[in-house]
């Protein structure tokens, strides 16, 4: 069995936490899939990242947008079947 290897915030480069950030932001993936995907193993290191070197606005908890869920359709579009 593979041992594992603790990380923190230093084995990350610059350029790795701010391209992760920019996904995020861009609405490509949710900070929890960005974590699972690359593996990044802290809880809110991510959000500790998007707040630190994200371009949104984090004074007052968690923007807007991050929050919204996808529009379903209209109900007249669907069918019994």
């Amino acid at each position: 069995m593979k041992p594992i290897t603790k990380r923190t915030q230093k084995d990350y480069s610059l350029a790795f936490k701010l391209s992760v950030v920019d996904k995020v932001e861009k609405g490509e993936c949710t900070y929890k899939q960005a974590q699972d995907h690359y593996g990044i193993q802290g809880a809110s290191t991510v959000l500790t990242w998007l707040r630190r070197y994200g371009q949104l606005d984090w004074s007052k908890g968690t923007p807007n947008h991050m929050n919204e869920l996808p529009l379903m359709s209209k109900p007249n579009d669907l069918t019994p079947e």
